[in-house]
């Protein structure tokens, strides 16, 4: 019997994509509209292998994750298919003669994935503690007692009743300058971040100083407004100031000054003096994401440099890692002119209902809000010595960085581990995990796969069982191992 020769590899790295013709909306989102229109019309063939998600992102100047987001939903909807080890390949013809024909293989069920067992992604809050009597209460309480034309549209920058609590508690406890008139509501740190982008893009502004690595959810509102980013390396001690020395056309930076969003260091004393400096120096203006800053276990959190210089600073925060996205409340305390920008509805802004502005008012004002941070800070605690404790045991030969504070460790991977398929095979083995590397905006040379491992919701009884299975799939796919696998798609965390 004769073999049937194997089709040449058809490399469609060239194919023209144009995130920019597509509808409004996330970059990601308009990525894969491109991708998916050039494969329905034929542009991208069946079993053509797209570009790797890094040599991607070069070509398009958009982050890594912007692509593998893509990807992933491409994959999810059929239209691509993703191998460890293999390239990504596109899986849906319009030919009704190929091997798919006309439509892209679905999943089974359109129905929400089930929680993962062993839930070690980064930036995740502590659902299972959500306070749901008291909250409960709160809505109830805000329901019984706000006059009707208080359950009208919400008002631009939020009720002024939160805005006077919200203000109030980051005077106290975090050394901010707020007051009700500088303080905005918004439905979360994302959409905070996207009217600040609004108000820079209005008046001038064309470039933003990113920490590399840092936050792809704020780069992706910066970016769907249309502000270019520009990466700013970050070291032990928080953002290397002295790199915007390099960039003079930079007037707006935004960093994580009480913690760094991926390595988990605070702003050091001199780089905060040093970053005013420049800021002072310059006519330049800083975006201070307050990230996990209510979680420091080793003492307090270093005050917020918007209490220095609250003309130069924009302070931005959220509730979702506190208590849950699903309270959908964030603010921005802007310097006093940037206010009315800020305020101002470039786009249809998701603003928090007034209910839930509310309630949440009363949940602050009762002391349920305090007392509740105040034993998760303390809960949190014990999981995160627990994991800790446990990696250390499991994986002497990985390095363990905890900053004690913020709810996820950096763990180094043994030099030449193949990240994709631990990835692969965490996905497996019902564990979602986040790769700390995935987080810059531009690669570093010789970086070692690192992992960024979220214990907020992950569950105490399952600790020391998730470390060795994470232990056993590191140790298959460390350099020199075999590292064969059966075909997987690409984990939900990439």
């Amino acid at each position: 019997m004769t073999a049937k020769p194997t089709a040449p590899t058809r490399l469609a790295w060239e194919t023209l994509l144009d995130p920019s013709a597509t509808r409004p909306g996330p970059l990601n989102r308009r990525l894969a509209a491109a991708i998916r229109s050039a494969v329905r019309d034929g542009r991208l063939p069946l079993g053509a292998a797209l570009p790797p998600s890094r040599t991607l992102a070069d070509d398009l100047r958009v982050s890594r994750w912007t692509v593998t987001q893509a990807y992933g939903q491409l994959v999810t909807e059929g239209y691509l298919t993703a191998r460890t080890g293999s390239a990504t390949r596109v899986n849906w013809s319009p030919q009704p003669d190929d091997a798919h024909v006309g439509r892209p293989v679905k999943a089974a069920t359109t129905a929400p994935a089930p929680p993962v067992r062993y839930d070690l992604f980064s930036g995740r809050s502590d659902l299972r503690a959500f306070p749901r009597r008291k909250w409960v209460e709160a809505i109830r309480v805000a329901a019984e007692t706000a006059s009707y034309d208080q359950l009208d549209r919400a008002e631009p920058g939020g009720h002024p009743r939160l805005r006077a609590v919200l203000a109030e508690h980051l005077n106290r406890s975090r050394g901010a300058a707020a007051e009700p008139d500088t303080t905005s509501i918004f439905a979360g740190a994302g959409q905070g971040m996207s009217q600040i982008s609004h108000a820079l893009l209005a008046s001038g502004h064309r470039l933003l100083g990113v920490e590399n690595p840092g936050s792809p959810r704020l780069w992706q509102a910066a970016q769907d407004v249309g502000l270019g980013l520009v990466p700013l390396p970050v070291d032990d001690s928080g953002l290397v100031v002295e790199a915007l020395a390099d960039h003079p056309e930079v007037r707006a930076v935004c960093v994580g000054a009480a913690r760094q969003v991926a390595l988990g260091v605070p702003l050091a004393p001199s780089r905060r003096a040093a970053l005013l400096d420049w800021a002072r120096g310059h006519d330049g203006l800083i975006i201070e994401d307050d990230y996990d800053a209510e979680f420091t276990f080793d003492g307090p959190a270093l005050a917020t440099i918007q209490g220095s210089e609250p003309g130069r600073v924009f302070l931005l925060g959220s509730m979702s890692k506190t208590l849950s996205p699903t309270v959908s409340v964030g603010w921005v305390v802007a310097p006093r002119r940037w206010v009315p920008a800020v305020r101002t509805e470039y786009e249809i802004s998701a603003m928090p209902t007034t209910l839930n502005q509310l309630a949440l008012a009363h949940f602050m004002e009762s002391g349920a809000y305090d007392r509740y941070l105040r034993a998760s800070r303390q809960r949190l605690r014990v999981r995160r010595a627990a994991l800790a404790d446990a990696l250390r045991r499991r994986l002497p030969q990985c390095r363990v960085s905890d900053h004690e504070s913020g709810l996820d460790l950096v763990l180094e991977l043994p030099p030449g581990t193949d990240a994709d398929a631990v990835f692969a095979a965490a996905e497996r083995r019902d564990m979602v995990l986040c790769d700390l590397n995935g987080l810059f905006l531009e690669p570093v040379p010789d970086s070692h796969p690192r992992l960024l491992l979220g214990y907020g919701n992950l569950n105490d009884s399952v600790i020391d069982e998730a470390v060795g299975i994470l232990s056993d799939i590191i140790a298959s796919h460390a350099a020199g191992q075999d590292r064969s696998a059966a075909p997987s798609a690409p984990a939900r965390s990439r």
